[in-house]
């Protein structure tokens, strides 16, 4: 009886350390907000998702392999919490797992692209709301018309990060295999330096285009560059971006900050796009917003915000709502407030 008392004891201990070694967090975030958005002539009033930051609901998890290694994966996916509706959640923001150890990190699946991360990190909006960057280089007139489809994301990547002990240099490369699918084959870099109130980053990258049926497609190439300075009183932005496809270009720009005021924060963005080439150099687009953020607990937010963004040429950017009344050419405005959760 004994025995079997100590040899259960002996094995509650080894379960014990066993689920000590790997860890399971499940997190999120819950953002909606009323608008009002004008395109042209037209305007529409909404609940939307997603102005602060992105909604979102993932599990990630890691386990140590001992050594100084561990293994992880992450999940995560987008919410349509405006409607409930159940399509809108899946997995296809990120869906990877990764071997970590002091050589870095080596991740498999699909994630952000790196010249995503780096324009996103220059950008005091990130990647949402009225006033940001990526309403301009995510736009239609940036893709040149090459089809590629990795301007945020890319399907199929094998990813390796530096550690995070090189005395403040960091660094990325990503391939992605295209799989038949076109726009998705996808090489890029990312190589940065960040101490103390500084940090300057450049990233590029490179899209295949072409299938089986047309082998010669042309590549679809992005260079983008983003330095930043914390003042204290006032954090500074700024960054440059190019897009290439055949005799087709698209240049891009940004000045952004953000001004903590106590339990708030105050940004504001001023961006513009240029396009050149062939049948594209009219297409040109401005955009400016602010925004206010008042924290009310460190996972609760209410925020403002404001945007305007005028299209040039033949630019239709709109920062969301209904289709506008003229084709090209036009206006787009919005403002709204919202409130935004993280679990």
């Amino acid at each position: 009886m004994k025995k079997s008392l100590l040899a259960l004891a002996v094995l509650g201990a080894f379960a014990g350390a066993a689920s000590a070694q790997s860890s399971l967090t499940v997190f999120g975030i819950v953002d909606l907000s009323v608008n009002s958005v004008k395109n042209g002539t037209t305007t529409l009033k909404s609940m939307d998702s997603n102005q602060l930051n992105s909604n979102r609901l993932g599990f990630r998890g890691t386990e140590d392999l001992g050594g100084g290694m561990s293994a992880g994966f992450w999940i995560e996916g987008g919410m349509s919490n405006d409607d409930g509706s159940p399509s809108g959640l899946n997995f296809q923001r990120r869906s990877t797992v990764s071997l970590n150890g002091g050589f870095g990190e080596v991740r498999l699946g699909r994630d952000y692209t790196n010249t995503f991360t780096n324009v996103a990190s220059f950008d005091a909006y990130g990647a949402n709301g009225f006033g940001n960057f990526a309403n301009i280089y995510t736009s239609a007139a940036a893709a040149l018309g090459s089809g590629a489809t990795t301007a945020v994301r890319a399907n199929n990547m094998v990813a390796y990060f530096t550690p995070g002990n090189l005395g403040g240099l960091y660094a990325s490369a990503q391939m992605a295999a295209g799989e038949g699918v076109k726009g998705n084959k996808y090489t890029g870099f990312r190589l940065g330096y960040a101490a103390g109130p500084v940090d300057v980053a450049a990233a590029m990258s490179q899209t295949d285009v072409s299938t089986a049926a047309a082998p010669t497609g042309d590549k679809y190439k992005v260079f983008n560059v983003g330095a930043s300075y914390n003042l204290g009183v006032a954090k500074i932005l700024a960054q440059y971006d190019q897009r290439k496809f055949g005799a087709k270009k698209y240049t891009s720009y940004q000045f952004s900050t953000s001004v903590p005021l106590g339990q708030g924060e105050f940004r504001a963005s001023y961006a513009k796009g240029n396009a050149e080439g062939a049948g594209t150099s009219a297409n040109d687009s401005s955009l400016f917003g602010f925004e206010y953020i008042y924290n009310l607990s460190k996972r609760t937010a209410l925020y403002t915000q404001y945007g305007r963004l005028s299209n040039k040429g033949g630019s239709a950017i709109i920062l969301g709502g209904a289709a506008p009344g003229t084709a090209t050419g036009f206006t787009s405005t919005g403002y709204g407030a919202g409130v935004r959760h993280i679990f």
